[in-house]
């Protein structure tokens, strides 16, 4: 079939993502512990090879897979999980629909558009993953510590203003706070009586928090200068909140800046009212740490 140099090229580049991501749902299906989950995802790779071989009858090659990609979504879905693997992917793979859709000439290029389209409504509903159905618990827990803790450290490096000892004080206020909010987790979740059990609910919010703890508190462990420290402190907020919900934003298809700013907000405006409320209180007490 004779098309265009330009033509042969893109359509070439389009050959390797789609035997790459045919790849990667096969190895995705392998992961995948539910049957039917795993049967869509094994149908969905043999649709990509098949779009593969199509696409050799334009360009008259059979190019490699990009292997590379492959073995990272592998590792990306052993880590953070099936569903956010496929997410990631299907945010380029939006990109090969609107790619093939501009060839109107060529009836089987816009049949793979419609298959693309078809493949994320498909994966709109695909996995069910313990690790996204808790997610309210782990919003739970790194919501309240990242804003309710922030604060904390951010009042203790005024009033107290030593670092072990806020160091110190953290760690026991932050151990009790996540001990107080997995037993609030856990006698909510019971209550609303939904799919989720309540132990682990409880336990996702717990691990969430201390995460969080241990995190915020360590700065004030290995720096004696408490303001030094309190910056640093507000620098790993900004990359725990930063990586959670891009995180979530994209296994949840939701917004990350809209996320990030709300999160951000509350925290360092908490963080900064509690600053001012222990200096504040220093001052009028008269209290040297």
């Amino acid at each position: 079939m004779e098309i265009s140099e330009d033509m042969k090229r893109a359509l070439t580049g389009f050959q390797v993502n789609e035997i790459t991501e045919s790849l990667v749902y096969a190895a995705l299906a392998k992961r995948e512990k539910d049957p039917g989950n795993r049967e869509i995802l094994e149908s969905i790779a043999a649709e990509e090879k098949k779009h593969y071989e199509i696409l050799s009858h334009y360009t008259g090659e059979m190019p490699k897979a990009n292997f590379w990609k492959v073995k990272r979504y592998d590792w990306i879905a052993s880590i953070l999980g099936i569903t956010f693997a496929i997410k990631l992917m299907e945010k380029n793979e939006g990109h090969a629909q609107q790619n093939y859709a501009q060839y109107t000439d060529y009836p089987e290029l816009q049949k793979i558009s419609e298959d693309e389209e078809k493949h994320e409504q498909e994966l709109i509903s695909l996995i069910n993953e313990e690790r996204l159905e808790y997610m309210g618990s782990v919003v739970l827990g790194l919501n309240d510590a990242l804003v309710e803790f922030t604060g904390a450290l951010a009042g203790f490096t005024l009033a107290l203003s030593d670092s072990k000892l806020i160091a110190l004080t953290g760690s026991i206020t932050g151990i009790a706070a996540a001990l107080s909010m997995a037993s609030s987790e856990y006698l909510s979740t019971k209550s609303d009586g939904d799919s989720k059990h309540p132990v682990k609910a409880a336990i996702y919010t717990g691990i969430a928090y201390i995460f969080t703890v241990i995190a915020l508190v360590t700065p004030f462990i290995l720096v004696r200068n408490v303001l030094l420290a309190l910056v640093i402190m507000l620098v790993i907020a900004v990359i725990i909140i930063a990586l959670f919900n891009y995180y979530y934003s994209v296994a949840r298809d939701e917004s990350f800046k809209k996320r990030f700013s709300e999160m951000a907000i509350l925290s360092f405006g908490v963080a900064a009212l509690s600053f001012g409320i222990g200096y504040l209180l220093k001052v009028f007490t008269g209290i040297e740490a």
